[in-house]
């Protein structure tokens, strides 16, 4: 019997890789995004082994939904990749509007909460107990890029919430790691190609990684037995300006 994934923000980029990752390893992936469409698509890549069914991350109701889809048509989950993110643009701090900070923790942390909860939850409430929780942080969980106020501070606060569930899940069988990722190629890395600021006010250009070393790593996450964890992984371009930034 295959073990039950879910992977949030699975219609694209790093969710979408993970999925088929998962996926053609064994895993029965649920996939969930806002839209239904591109879902499809990356359902449709490893056919019958990814269910997508949509919701927002930032929805209670949506995602109460979502967990009770999973719960009815397979009776527990084993594994969340807990990955949806979004961002905006370079902005200095000081021209930062409380709309565009609300528009990045509202899925970056909020999102991210709401999905690890309820995943906790079922996690504890099943037989056999337990899991694994695995959030996406992020290089900025580190260190931040100028003008990255939002983003930078949702990523510092999932390292937060990656250690109290880790914590917690103790009594429960629940392991709960963190990958953060630097600079994996998909479509928010695209404007790299272009430049992108650095704290000595500059723009350079930044090296990229493939995305499938992510999937490759977030598999091996998963695949560990629940007396092991890896709290914290870092898997990054190794050139780019991380180890010395600024």
């Amino acid at each position: 019997m295959s073990k039950i994934a879910l992977v949030t923000g699975g219609s694209s980029g790093i969710g979408r890789n993970a999925a088929i990752t998962l996926a053609k390893a064994g895993y029965t992936v649920v996939i969930t995004g806002r839209r239904q469409d591109a879902l499809d698509e990356t359902a449709a890549a490893v056919a019958g082994k990814i269910e997508a069914i949509a919701a927002d991350v930032t929805d209670v109701d949506s995602i109460d939904k979502l967990f009770a889809e999973i719960k009815e048509r397979h009776g527990r989950l084993d594994v969340v990749f807990n990955n949806a993110g979004n961002n905006v643009g370079t902005i200095n701090f000081g021209d930062l509007t409380f709309e565009d900070w609300n528009t990045v923790i509202n899925v970056n942390l909020n999102g991210a909460f709401l999905v690890a909860n309820r995943a906790y939850q079922m996690m504890r409430d099943q037989a056999p107990q337990g899991g694994r929780i695995i959030n996406n942080g992020s290089i900025s969980a580190h260190v931040p890029r100028p003008g990255s106020a939002p983003y930078t501070s949702s990523k510092h606060a999932i390292t937060g919430l990656t250690r109290s569930i880790s914590l917690d899940g103790r009594e429960h069988n629940i392991a709960c790691g963190q990958i953060d990722i630097g600079n994996a190629a998909s479509d928010m890395t695209a404007r790299m190609s272009g430049g992108v600021p650095q704290a000595d006010g500059s723009m350079k250009a930044e090296p990229t990684m493939d995305v499938q070393h992510v999937g490759d790593a977030v598999l091996h996450m998963a695949d560990l037995p629940l007396d092991a964890n890896i709290l914290f992984m870092t898997v990054m371009s190794n050139t780019m300006p991380f180890v010395g930034r600024g």
